[in-house]
């Protein structure tokens, strides 16, 4: 049964850096040159800080991720580790949620603010931001999942002596 939970942890913990790894690398590669009215722009994750802030965010949780996967199971550490998945659930969730207010101002715009929504000049770029977003609301829930289950091993002693 120990055995079971450690390998379902892991998958889950692998899962998560794949999809936070992932997010980054979408977000950082959307870029799209087009031509309007004879006027040529180029739309780039980089032009918006709340884009950098979330490749930047799921860059370091991928980092993390990835360090977490080779802590050995009956390493102190994992105490920390708790404390850990919930800076980094927060993290997450506060990077998603600024891409995703740029996001809905570049395909909505805002008329009040006389902003025109851009999504219709660079579709690839959308679509690629569109993309990351989604996997990043994934690298979220299992962030949540995984900072549950932390908190759930921390509190029953029980499990960690029968581990």
């Amino acid at each position: 049964m120990a055995e079971t939970k450690r390998i379902f942890t892991f998958l889950l913990r692998f899962l998560a850096f794949c999809t936070t790894l992932s997010a980054a690398i979408v977000m950082a590669s959307s870029r799209e040159r087009t031509t309007v009215l004879a006027l040529s722009f180029e739309a780039k994750y980089s032009d918006t800080p709340a884009l950098k802030y979330f490749v930047i965010v799921n860059a370091i949780v991928s980092i993390y991720g990835f360090l977490i996967l080779f802590l050995p199971s009956k390493s102190q550490l994992w105490r920390l580790v708790v404390a850990l998945d919930a800076v980094f659930t927060i993290l997450l969730t506060s990077s998603i949620s600024a891409a995703m207010a740029i996001a809905y101002v570049g395909k909505e715009g805002n008329p009040n603010a006389g902003w025109l929504p851009i999504c219709d000049q660079v579709r690839k770029y959308c679509n690629q931001v569109q993309g990351a977003l989604i996997v990043g609301v994934f690298s979220v829930i299992l962030y949540m999942l995984l900072f549950l289950y932390s908190i759930h091993t921390a509190l029953n002693p029980i499990l960690l002596e029968k581990s």
